[in-house]
């Protein structure tokens, strides 16, 4: 096409262009291409395809590079080795993902929230005075909240030993990381109310299937499910969670998941979480700034030296990311908390009154 040359088919203009005969007559072969679509203008000169291979070929080796760079500086210390070696154990060894050991529990009830009122109410009763960060209940939403909550308080006991469970699993996690050891009593009992709900829906993600959007704990199954009148079964893990709080973190978990990560980058984040130096309470801020920092360090370190590129290259953020929407939620569920508190006291066990207060 290019060149001008001029091609004759030596049979009768209907030779077969197929995959396998496509190289017997040139004539047929460029008439069918013209048949379908090709255009003169838009073929690429000589210079146009040398330009093309040449920047083809560029890319490779900086990507050939950025993958030795990473091979070279950015792979895992054996202090990091020893860190993620350190968080996947506790997790292992604490995490019960498929709740053997949640025994003399009392019995799982349904809860059902009236969807389309709720919303109704929810919407009616945000102050115009709100901050564009976040809304305030005004007493009507409050009273209406309490109403979803009161009429299922008489099953409220086995939301709040599965969320019982769920803390003491995080303290024990947190117990078998050294560092987390060496801190004052103070700082460490800071750090897990601040962040207990937070590691403990990381640690969710992990059971989360994508396809049923459920939450699989072999014999034990929680679901937020929407059925043809807009009800919802509230999770053990959500209790006593609005609409407000539970699309959100429906949304969250299947983000999360979609992200694939390895157990390593799992724990890592559990780690990030729960070293938050801005936690109320934290005496030794600059020391646990720096733990953090190191936790962030190995997660980065982690993503460049096991993950390719492109993919990877915005995965450190995301994450970071998802830590802080995670925080939003957190205080979020911390808010619905204290106020199912406040409609029935002895609707939480006292491990639950002590991460809330």
């Amino acid at each position: 096409m290019t060149k001008g040359l001029t091609f004759t088919c030596p049979f009768t203009r209907s030779c077969p262009v197929t995959k396998a005969k496509r190289r017997r007559c040139q004539a047929c072969r460029l008439q069918k291409c013209l048949e379908v679509g090709m255009r003169r203008d838009m073929i690429m000169s000589e210079d146009a395809l040398m330009a093309r291979r040449e920047l083809r070929l560029r890319k490779k080796q900086e990507r050939q590079q950025r993958i030795k760079k990473v091979a070279e500086v950015g792979s895992l210390t054996e202090e990091q080795k020893q860190l993620i070696a350190i968080l996947i154990n506790a997790h292992q060894k604490h995490f019960d993902n498929s709740l053997e050991n949640f025994v003399d529990y009392r019995p799982q009830p349904i809860i059902k929230v009236d969807w389309d009122n709720y919303d109704m109410q929810q919407s009616s009763s945000i102050s115009p005075d709100s901050s564009p960060g976040g809304t305030e209940q005004n007493p009507t939403s409050q009273h209406m909240l309490g109403n979803v909550i009161g009429d299922n308080m008489t099953k409220l006991p086995h939301f709040a030993d599965l969320s019982t469970y769920m803390i003491q699993q995080v303290i024990q996690f947190a117990k078998e990381i050294p560092v987390f050891k060496s801190l004052s009593i103070d700082d460490q009992i800071s750090l897990l109310k601040g962040s207990t709900m937070e590691v403990s829906h990381l640690q969710f993600n992990t059971v989360f299937n994508l396809e049923t959007k459920i939450w699989e704990f072999g014999r034990l199954k929680l679901s937020i499910e929407h059925g043809e009148r807009s009800k919802c079964r509230l999770a053990g893990v959500l209790l006593g969670s609005s609409a407000y709080f539970l699309e959100p973190l429906l949304k969250f978990h299947i983000t999360l998941r979609n992200l694939k990560l390895h157990e390593a980058e799992y724990v890592l984040m559990q780690a990030l979480a729960l070293f938050s130096p801005d936690r109320p309470g934290v005496i030794e801020h600059s020391h646990i700034d720096k733990i953090q920092e190191s936790m962030a360090m190995t997660l980065k370190c982690y993503i460049d030296y096991h993950h390719q590129l492109p993919g990877s290259r915005f995965l450190f953020a995301k994450l970071l990311s998802m830590l802080a929407e995670l925080r939003t939620l957190n205080e979020e569920n911390a808010k619905q908390m204290v106020h199912i508190q406040n409609v029935m006291e002895d609707a939480m066990t006292p491990l639950m009154k002590e991460i809330f207060s």
